[in-house]
């Protein structure tokens, strides 16, 4: 909207314009008042000065465009995240000690430098996907421009304007609308050019038909369909034409409401589960890692800190900056090992292999974190028409005249789709359609302008659905004998029976259908010259005018009122099951028309002309059956519903259409018993929004709808579910569900009939918009959650094994096992493809028959964090024992260890290490470690420091082994490897040869070795890491077998619990 649109807001406020544009309710008032309102005479429209006048005070026809954040405030938001500020923080240390020891040179510096850019590759990495991904969440507001029509027919200063720009329309312009045109602004009906005035406004509205328009004022208080003398932006004439006078321009439209709601929407956009999880993890790990961290200062004090005691008072401090240093960047290396840096990255590969796999199953996933929010969905927020309906209109029931005046045949009729093969006629006399049924045929196939097509998207209707439905029925009847073979059989032929009518009987004169005959008709001629008329329509209508009713064998009698009474008790019959009910009436020889062929010059044709004339024209007709429409319900949605009701999830259908069709609908797909009092659990939206305790209908369990619903109404619902602790998911597919899309915690659009609105606002859109796809998804999300618990397990107690292991080594003293970069290595390379493949594990074939996980539960049970504690002080002990086993024997477990010639230290030289050069005779001999010798004749003091190279290749391999294993104890949070043995995850096994590959790669290249401060192993040394390594599984395995125990004998009362509730 321009500068002018922004005044505009606030001289409203300021004061009530004498042309109130926001606050008329044009729709309740007849069209002189709104000429007189709007200082406008509908046939001459605004002069150009006053046209300009208002285009300064209301903006011009636009929607607004909001500035999105830039990208800066974009970037620095990407570190508004616990675990990456401690990333970066620990980048910055290990950046200023490695320039701190840069001066040193060689090996040293480049070993330095690696951890801290590696680290902050890995921010500049996350925080573009992040920015990129984030950029992309106003594309619904561009959709929605789209949708706005771009010129107008206008008429000012007495003259029509047939082009102009529709953003220069301002409140009071009379416009003109056609067939086909895209409606500009909100507009009040004033003049009906045709007879009748349709509009496709469904996805605005969320009905399911065109609604015919006209004229008459209705109650202010009426809703947004009610609006029957209101036309809106962005929707479409199907039929007719009109003059309007424009009401709302830009935003103040309804479509303009729309954007509002969706910027609003999306402002609100909240964190999924996970990642509040994983806040509340790092949040705890900070303080972790700041406990931790201190108390090794506190344990090593004493080396780099020291004084005397003179009269009882500490004094003469001694303070070594070099050993300051050193243990610093032990608590560097204690950030490192805390923080799982390949966790982000293993959590996207998971998700978007999750995104494969749901599309395989129609679901396509456009934000990643949606896949993991899917699996804790509580309630699913469902639209009706295209969801759980078919979208296409079907015949449901066709009923036919019997034997006598008050004998009725009943047909019930399959099939959901406009597909002619989609089903059959039950109980149908197939080629032997008797005179009664030949009529009704030929009245549905000619009385017709729709058709069918075969397209990408299976088949689809040009026309009106309702009638693209007759043509439908018309192929399921088949054809007489006399006519030939029966009905379409492929899809080269799908309107054979339509077409043989057609060229039995041509279509000579057409008579319009109007709101007030509620009925339309054609004069067809046969080969023989006969004239007959044609009519299809409302059947209290059609009964009024009728005068005879033709019988099964194609005999004509009166109508007298058994016969009428009859047909009215079908009537209401089929409306209470909420089918749309057209009849079907004809009249041979028309008088007036008998001899009519088309010619314009006929007298007859003069009668045509004049819509006035057409009731006049369908009177005395012939009665001969009735047929019940509607938009049928997908054969799969009923069991969808059953499997949500067994998995827990509560099923809302939110529509714009009528309460009585949503009802029927609900009721037949298992949303509501079919004979269950559902007075207190289907409202509208203004009832919904009328009621004292909103949250407390809400908190119904089981089916609840809403019917004639708006944009603000779904918002309004989904946010109360929201603040109840829901985790909600909605589908939608027009326009005026897209705020609603946006501020669900999973929304959902529509593939094949949504718009793209719809879609930009989504999180995930249905390839097949079938609803039984959502449930599939649910079920995938639950299964790819689960996996992403059991690698996020493995990689925690992975660290917590890395962090025991270093506050070993500074706990007794010893020497450095494990330095920053390779323990960066483990955690983002080691670690990932294992981590990775934990996502494949097979899904649980209860997955479905289980309540949904709360949003607020914990990643990690008591219990479990236990057991990861138990393991990851496993592996701290197991890594620095492996390292003081290489100082201090010469075989371990029959394994010989003193190959290499290195020289032995008892534990007490091990642990005081830093007072080497006060030890008398103190020597080591060389020794040899892949193709290097190590020599410390010139300062045996190095053989701790430099001389530590194979004792910390060891303590990394027995880590490396020790995470191998463990992925291996992740299989199952409780199933012992005897019951889900390692081959059920073949792509595991798998990761584990990778990570081992890559682990000998910077063993035996000696480039990598000597970056990483690692040398070759030799055999003897590899089966002592196997020695150290494989217990971890007996370990996990008896921690298991005790908490299988522990589950079965608290499931008893639980279970009787669970009854008694």
């Amino acid at each position: 909207m321009g500068k002018g649109g922004e005044d505009y807001g606030k001289k409203e406020n300021s004061s009530k314009s004498s042309i109130d544009s926001n606050g008329y309710a044009a729709w309740a008032k007849d069209v002189r008042e709104c000429e007189q309102n709007y200082h406008v005479d509908s046939k001459s429209g605004l002069t150009d000065d006053e046209a300009e006048k208002r285009l300064q005070k209301y903006g011009t026809n636009e929607l607004e465009k909001h500035e999105g954040q830039s990208i800066l405030r974009l970037v620095l938001d990407q570190f508004n995240d616990t675990l990456v500020r401690i990333l970066l923080a620990a980048a910055v240390i290990s950046f200023v000690l490695a320039w701190y020891d840069g001066d040193e040179g060689g090996e040293m510096e480049i070993t330095a430098f690696v951890e801290p850019l590696v680290i902050f590759l890995i921010l500049i990495v996350n925080a573009i996907v992040g920015v990129w991904q984030e950029s992309n969440a106003e594309k619904a507001l561009e959709a929605l421009k789209e949708i706005q029509s771009e010129q107008a027919t206008v008429i000012r200063n007495g003259k029509k304007i047939n082009s102009l720009p529709a953003k220069e329309l301002v409140p009071g312009d009379i416009v003109e609308l056609r067939v086909g045109d895209k409606i500009p602004a909100d507009m009040r009906v004033i003049t009906l050019v045709s007879s009748t005035l349709r509009v496709e406004q469904g996805s605005l509205t969320g009905e399911s038909e065109a609604v015919s328009k006209t004229t008459k004022p209705v109650p202010e208080e009426t809703d947004i369909q009610g609006k029957k003398c209101m036309v809106f932006a962005g929707t479409t004439v199907v039929n007719g034409n009109c003059l309007c006078m424009v009401t709302d321009t830009g935003m103040n439209t309804e479509i303009g409401k729309v954007h509002s709601q969706i910027h609003e929407a999306s402002q609100n956009e909240e964190d999924t589960p996970l990642k509040k999880k994983l806040n509340e993890f790092g949040e705890v790990l900070t303080m972790l890692i700041g406990l931790i961290c201190l108390l090794v200062w506190l344990i090593n004090v004493k080396y780099f800190l020291s004084w005397e005691y003179v009269d009882g008072w500490p004094s003469n401090f001694k303070f070594s900056f070099e050993k300051c240093t050193y243990y610093f960047e032990i608590a560097v290396a204690l950030a490192v090992a805390a923080i799982p840096e390949g966790l982000p990255a293993v959590i996207t590969t998971c998700l978007a292999l999750g995104t494969r796999k749901m599309a395989q199953k129609n679901a396509l996933v456009r934000k990643l974190p949606s896949v993991e929010t899917l699996g804790c969905t509580t309630v699913i927020c469902s639209d009706k028409t295209g969801t759980l309906t078919t979208n296409q209109m079907a015949v449901a029931k066709l009923v036919a005249m019997g034997q006598g005046p008050s004998f009725l045949r009943s047909f019930n009729v399959e099939g959901t789709t406009y597909n002619p093969l989609d089903g059959k006629i039950l109980e149908w006399p197939a080629g032997k359609m008797d005179a009664n049924l030949q009529t009704i045929a030929k009245i549905a196939a000619l009385a017709n302008d729709a058709g069918i097509e075969r397209s990408d998207k299976g088949y689809v209707a040009t026309g009106m659905p309702t009638e693209a439905a007759l043509k439908v029925l018309v192929e399921k009847m088949g054809l007489p004998t006399e006519f030939g073979s029966g009905s379409s059989k492929g899809d080269d032929d799908l309107m054979v029976c339509s077409q043989q009518w057609s060229k039995v009987e041509s279509r000579i004169a057409t008579l319009e259908f109007d709101r007030d005959r509620k009925s339309m008709g054609v004069i067809v001629t046969s080969k023989s010259g006969r004239n007959s008329l044609l009519v299809k329509g409302a059947v209290e209508n059609l009964l009024e005018r009728s005068s005879y009713i033709q019988l099964l064998d194609g005999s004509v009698v009166e109508l007298d009122s058994r016969a009428k009474s009859s047909i009215l008790d079908s009537l209401n019959e089929l409306s209470s099951s909420a089918l749309r009910v057209l009849g079907f009436a004809y009249k041979e020889d028309p008088p007036e028309f008998t001899t009519y062929n088309g010619d314009e010059d006929h007298p007859a044709h003069e009668l045509l002309l004049n819509p006035a004339n057409y009731s006049k024209i369908e009177s005395n007709l012939i009665f001969a059956g009735l047929a019940g429409l509607r938009d049928p319900p997908r054969k799969e949605v009923p069991q969808a519903i059953e499997d949500c009701r067994i998995a827990g999830i509560q099923v809302i259908v939110i529509t714009g259409d009528n309460k009585n069709t949503a009802e029927a609908i609900c009721r037949e797909i298992g949303v509501f018993g079919q004979h269950e009092d559902i007075s207190k659990r289907s409202l509208t939206g203004r009832e919904f929004m009328d009621l004292d305790d909103q949250k407390g209908h809400l908190s119904y369990k089981g089916g609840l709808l809403f019917s004639r619903a708006e944009p603000r109404h779904k918002q309004e619902i989904v946010r109360l579910l929201k603040e109840a602790g829901e985790v909600v998911a909605m589908t939608g597919d027009g326009v005026n569900d897209a705020p609603a899309l946006k501020l669900a915690d999973i929304g959902i659009a529509m593939g094949i009939t949504g718009t793209e609105v719809a879609k930009e606002a989504s999180d995930m859109v249905l390839a097949d918009d079938n609803f039984s796809t959502i449930v599939a998804a649910v079920g995938e999300g639950r299964s790819i959650y689960n996996n992403m618990k059991a690698f996020i397990r493995y990689m925690i107690s992975s660290n917590i094994g890395e962090v025991a292991s270093i506050f070993l080594t500074a706990a007794i003293g010893i020497p450095e096992g494990l330095i920053p970069v390779q323990l960066l290595w483990v955690n983002l390379v080691t670690d990932g493809p294992p981590a990775t493949a934990l996502g494949f594990n097979p899904p649980d074939k209860y997955i479905m028959k289980k309540a949904p996980r709360r949003s607020d539960d914990s990643l990690i049970s008591a219990w479990i964090l236990f057991r990861y504690l138990v393991i990851g002080l496993y592996v701290g002990v197991a890594t620095v024992g492996v390292f003081i086993i290489w100082y201090t024997h010469d075989s371990f477990l029959g394994i010989d260890l003193g190959q290499d010639g290195h020289t032995l230290v008892t534990y007490s030289q091990l642990s005081n290490w830093g007072q080497c050069k006060t030890w008398e005779n103190f020597t080591v001999s060389p020794f040899i470690a892949g193709d290097r010798q190590f020599n410390f004749d010139s300062n045996p003091c190095d053989y701790f420091q430099g001389g530590k190279v194979k004792a910390m290749t060891l303590s990394l391999s027995v880590l490396v082994a020790i995470e191998m294993f463990n992925s291996l104890n992740a299989l199952s949070e409780d199933e012992s490897l005897l019951t889900m043995p390692p081959w059920v995850n073949p792509f595991l096994l798998m990761a584990m040869s990778v990570s081992f590959g890559l682990h000998f790669l910077i063993l035996y290249v000696p480039f990598l070795a000597q970056v990483f401060g690692i040398v070759p192993l030799s055999l003897n040394e590899w089966l002592l890491v196997l020695a150290v390594a494989l217990p971890v599984i007996l370990i996990d395995e008896i921690l298991k077998f005790v908490g299988r125990l522990t589950q079965g004998s608290q499931m008893s009362p639980r279970t009787s619990k669970r009854k008694t509730e």
